[in-house]
């Protein structure tokens, strides 16, 4: 009944205002106290004003920032250069969740470094979190272009790799990380983890076929998800 009482206060302080600021006459009133009546209608009919104040907490959905990524992009690929402040500012904004400015930020750094690899895989990286983990088309473009100019780098095939591992799609992480494995020096510690890593994608491929197919899949397949990034540098 409050809220009600409230409002219809504010409708007559509302329809006041509404006749001195327009200078109408008396004859007007009639139409401006029916709207403001129906208003007050629907508000009593749709609205709850009888109902106790509940407050509400704030939903916090911001993508949790992923140090361990970070830390291997710098650790296998990037080097300390004039593109470098690029992704420093974005990891800053993507700590605080903002995704969509981290990612805005490295589209301004490629219009002054457009041929850097480095800035272009880190654009696929916030773009996929700023997809909560899906591998956009902005994204797929970002590492395509992080590829055209480092088609052999460690950091445009490693990142590239594990957006593609995260998305579901495992069969071409699977090929960009054999491919990789095969171009890295044994005692790579990256290497060993891209192993590990493609050994996981096999099960999972042969566990997804083998639910495709309607078939019981192998009791010693492991339970997981995709793979996981590691905190390993070459």
């Amino acid at each position: 009944m409050t809220g009600l009482l409230i409002a219809a206060g504010l409708a007559l302080i509302v329809g006041v205002g509404i006749m001195l600021g327009a200078r109408l006459p008396l004859r007007h009133a009639a139409p401006v106290a029916t709207a403001l009546l129906l208003g007050l209608a629907g508000y009593a009919w749709q609205g709850s004003p009888g109902l106790a104040d509940k407050p509400v907490a704030a939903n916090d959905s911001r993508v949790k920032f992923d140090e361990a990524l970070a830390k291997k992009r710098s650790e296998i690929g990037e080097r300390l250069t004039g593109a470098t402040k690029w992704l420093v500012v974005s990891d800053a904004l993507a700590r605080k969740g903002n995704t969509a400015g981290a990612a805005n930020v490295l589209l301004s750094g490629l219009k002054e470094y457009p041929d850097d690899a480095n800035i272009w895989v880190g654009l696929g990286n916030a773009l996929v979190a700023h997809g909560n983990g899906t591998l956009t088309p902005a994204a797929d473009y970002a590492f395509a272009q992080a590829l055209h100019f480092q088609p052999d780098g460690v950091s445009p095939n490693y990142f590239y790799g594990l957006a593609l591992a995260e998305s579901g799609q495992f069969d071409r992480a699977r090929d960009v990380w054999l491919k990789l494995a095969a171009r890295l020096p044994e005692d790579f510690e990256l290497r060993e983890e891209l192993i590990r890593n493609v050994a996981l994608l096999n099960a999972l491929i042969e566990r997804r076929d083998a639910m495709a197919q309607g078939g019981p899949s192998q009791g010693d397949a492991p339970q997981a998800g995709a793979p996981q990034s590691g905190n390993a540098g070459p």
